[in-house]
């Protein structure tokens, strides 16, 4: 099978848990002998605009402008358009103009279409600017596919709620669970012996990890010597800073940066709970990666999220900072609670979220609908 697969942002150029997906789904894919093109945006004009990597191929095409995080490539728009030899083309995230490119080329062309929504909303786009687009392009985006995945049920409903057609397929975003154990080496930076919160995701707005600064200082009255550990990077990284100054919690919290994902699990195994206050998510590898090491997560309450976190840690309102304080003192007092959801988040992980699963599943759906 041919796939041309249409990633925004691909694992290793660009970190996160979107592009690592589409690495390593492409990876082992092409392990099984299909062949696969990865067509992505050029985030560093030293790499090469064309690459044989892991098995599969890389095609880079440089952007010409990056509206609110949203890269636009006319040249990689130009392939996509003539992309008529792939049996089955692969888009991720129907947020991005490389998708909706993809989707166009689908009206007029015969070469099926199938898309990944890896979260229906944006954390970049105001809300309102981004349901008028959820209500037009992005509409049209999805109709135009032959096939949507979607990791959870509530996604599905989602998208048939706003008037969605198309064929969707749920199946979740699993994770390397030997990879990623509650046993292993911890991060030479990260201090065992202090209580640590621990965050992984991109600094921007919809992320909200101010709300877990402006919770520190409780935190820290009601247990000493706690540290928040950030890694990620974003363009909200000076503001947080200076939120940490104001707040004289600078001193007990580090932010690590971008950090390789083959070091996350010394980094997961270091942290007694992981924090993820985000104002809208998919199914985030993070907490699934948390899990797995028998880290207990604190989320926000996003109905994705209530099953997988109800005994596995906690939810809590999105709009309660104090709630969000409670609850990390809560974990962070009771050993006994945070050994329990330790264990049943390795267990839950192993039992519904496999990423040997994940590809086969997916792989499976675009043979169906390959035409060569």
């Amino acid at each position: 099978m041919r796939i041309l697969r249409i990633a925004q942002k691909l694992y290793p150029d660009v970190v996160g848990g979107g592009p690592y997906h589409v690495h390593a789904l492409s990876r082992d894919q092409a392990a099984m002998g299909h062949d696969i093109t990865v067509a992505t945006v050029m985030s560093d004009q030293s790499l090469p605009a064309t690459e044989e990597r892991d098995g599969y191929t890389i095609r880079r095409f440089p952007a010409i402008a990056s509206p609110l995080g949203n890269a636009i490539s006319p040249a990689l728009i130009d392939f996509v358009r003539n992309s008529d030899e792939y049996g089955v083309v692969h888009a991720h995230s129907h947020l991005y103009a490389s998708t909706v490119a993809a989707a166009i080329n689908r009206l007029v062309g015969e070469t099926p279409l199938a898309i990944t929504n890896h979260g229906l909303y944006s954390q970049s786009a105001p809300r309102a600017v981004f349901e008028l687009y959820l209500r037009t392009i992005g509409r049209m985006t999805f109709q135009a596919s032959d096939t949507v995945f979607c990791y959870t049920t509530i996604d599905r409903d989602r998208l048939r709620a706003r008037g969605i057609t198309s064929s969707i397929e749920v199946i979740a975003n699993g994770i390397d669970t030997t990879r990623f154990t509650p046993t292993g080496p911890t991060a030479d930076n990260i201090d065992k012996t202090m209580p640590t919160i621990l965050f992984v995701g991109r600094l921007v707005k919809g992320k909200r990890l101010d709300r877990v600064i402006d919770a520190l200082p409780a935190i820290q009255s009601a247990v000493p010597d706690t540290r928040l550990v950030v890694c990620g990077d974003g363009p909200l990284r000076p503001e947080l800073e200076d939120l940490a100054i104001d707040l004289d919690v600078a001193g007990t919290l580090d932010f690590l940066g971008t950090v390789p994902y083959d070091e996350m699990p010394t980094v997961y195994r270091s942290a007694d709970v992981l924090v993820l206050p985000s104002e809208s998510e998919g199914l985030p590898r993070t907490v699934l990666e948390a899990l797995a090491t028998e880290t207990p997560v604190i989320t926000s309450d996003l109905p994705q999220l209530r099953e997988i976190v109800e005994d596995t840690g906690k939810t809590v309102p999105i709009d309660e900072d104090v709630g969000l304080a409670d609850a990390v003192i809560e974990l962070l007092t009771d050993d006994h609670m945070r050994e329990y959801c330790g264990m049943r988040g390795r267990e839950r992980v192993e039992e519904q979220f496999d990423w040997e699963e994940t590809v086969r599943k997916t792989t499976a759906a675009l043979e169906r609908l390959a035409i060569r």
